[in-house]
C-alpha cells in the first residue's frame, strides 16, 4: 500500500512539471485549422502579448513598404510568398500598348479626302477672285435688236448695271430695268470680258396703227401701244378705224388675229382693216380691192392663199374682191 502511494505520488509530480512546460504539449487545431506541431528543442513560445505586438509590427512594416513601391496604391499589400521577379513584365502594374501599321486603304481614302478637299478650296478662291475682281468691273453697254424701242434709251435704263463685276450681272437684272418699255418682247444678255455687256432685244411686232388724236399708234396683237409715227404714209401697216377706242371692241380680237398672221409682204399692201361681227372680218388694199376674210378660224391656210392669189398675173377685168373665207375654195369676183 505504501509503495503504491508513493508511485502516485511521482505520477502527480510528473504530471505537474509537464503542465509547466507549455512547449511540450501538443495543441489540438480547431476545426477548419492547420495544425502546427513544435519541433523537439524548438525554443519556448514568448508570451502571448509578445507575439500580437510582433504582428501588428510586422503589419506596419509591410504597409509602408506597399506605399513606397511606385504604381500601386497606398494601402495595398502583396500576396504573401510571392515577390517579384527581376526584369518580368507584370501586367496588373504597367500596360504596354503594341502600335500597328495603319492599313493602306486608310492611307490611300485619307490622301484623297485632303486632295479633295485641297482642289475645292482652289477652286472656291478662284471663283471668288473672278466674281469680285476689278478687272471685271462692266464699263460699256451695247443694246442690240432695236427698231422700235431707241437703242440710246435702253442703254440710259442700263446704266445703273456699270460698276458690277460681269459674272454678278444676271439676266433678271437687266430685264428688271426694262420691264417697262412695251416694245421689248425679251431679251439676251452675254457677257464680253473684260467690261462688255452685250443685249441683244426681241421687239414686239406691230400689226396696225390706231389713230390716237393727231397721232398714230403703232399696236400688237394684243393692242399693246408701241410706239408712235409722227407720219401716217411712212407706217407700212393697216389702219384699225374706230380710233383708240377700237382696242375695247369686241370684234378687236379677231382682227388682229387676222393681221398677225399675214405675212411681212401681204401685211404691207393694206390700207385698214375692219370687221361688224366676229366672222365678218374685211381688208382692204391699197389698189382698192377687197379681202373678205369671215371668221378669224384657219388663218393660217387663209394667208397663204391670199399671198398666192395677190402673186397671180393681173386679170381683165381686174379683180375687185379676193374670197378667203372658206380657204379650199376661194372666190374671185
Amino acid at each position: 500500500m505504501a509503495g503504491r502511494k508513493r508511485s502516485g505520488s511521482d505520477d502527480e509530480t510528473i504530471t505537474a512539471t509537464r503542465a509547466l512546460e507549455p512547449e511540450d504539449q501538443t495543441v489540438l487545431p480547431a476545426a477548419g485549422s492547420t495544425a502546427v506541431r513544435p519541433a523537439s528543442g524548438a525554443p519556448k513560445a514568448k508570451s502571448a502579448g509578445q507575439s500580437a505586438g510582433k504582428r501588428k509590427s510586422a503589419v506596419k512594416a509591410a504597409g509602408t513598404s506597399a506605399d513606397k513601391v511606385p504604381g500601386r496604391l497606398a494601402g495595398t499589400r502583396r500576396s504573401a510568398g510571392k515577390s517579384p521577379v527581376p526584369g518580368a513584365n507584370s501586367a496588373s502594374t504597367d500596360g504596354t500598348v503594341l502600335a500597328f501599321p495603319e492599313p493602306p486603304g486608310r492611307r490611300r481614302r485619307r490622301a484623297a479626302w485632303i486632295t479633295a478637299g485641297s482642289a475645292l478650296s482652289v477652286t472656291a478662291l478662284f471663283f471668288a477672285l473672278w466674281f469680285f475682281s476689278p478687272m471685271l468691273e462692266l464699263k460699256t453697254v451695247v443694246v442690240e435688236g432695236t427698231t422700235l424701242l431707241p437703242r440710246e434709251q435702253a442703254e440710259a435704263a442700263l446704266e445703273p448695271l456699270k460698276g458690277q463685276t460681269l459674272p454678278t450681272i444676271s439676266d433678271a437684272d437687266v430685264e428688271g430695268l426694262l420691264k417697262d418699255r412695251p416694245e421689248i418682247e425679251k431679251i439676251e444678255v452675254a457677257a464680253q470680258p473684260p467690261s462688255t455687256l452685250v443685249v441683244t432685244v426681241t421687239e414686239r411686232i406691230p400689226v396696225a396703227v390706231l389713230q390716237d388724236g393727231d397721232t398714230h399708234v403703232l399696236i400688237d396683237e394684243e393692242g399693246r401701244r408701241l410706239a408712235v409715227a409722227a407720219d401716217r404714209a411712212a407706217v407700212a401697216l393697216p389702219l384699225i378705224a374706230g380710233g383708240s377706242e377700237a382696242i375695247n371692241a369686241s370684234v378687236f380680237p379677231s382682227i388682229t388675229a387676222v393681221l398677225a398672221a399675214l405675212p411681212p409682204e401681204v401685211l404691207g399692201r393694206l390700207e385698214n382693216a375692219s370687221a361688224q361681227t366676229l366672222d365678218s372680218v374685211e381688208l382692204k388694199l391699197k389698189s382698192g380691192q377687197t379681202v373678205f376674210w369671215g371668221s378669224a378660224d384657219a388663218n393660217e391656210a387663209k394667208a397663204r392663199v391670199l399671198e398666192a392669189l395677190l402673186k397671180m398675173e393681173p386679170s381683165d377685168p381686174p379683180v375687185q374682191v379676193y374670197d378667203v373665207s372658206t380657204p379650199d375654195r376661194p372666190v374671185t369676183r
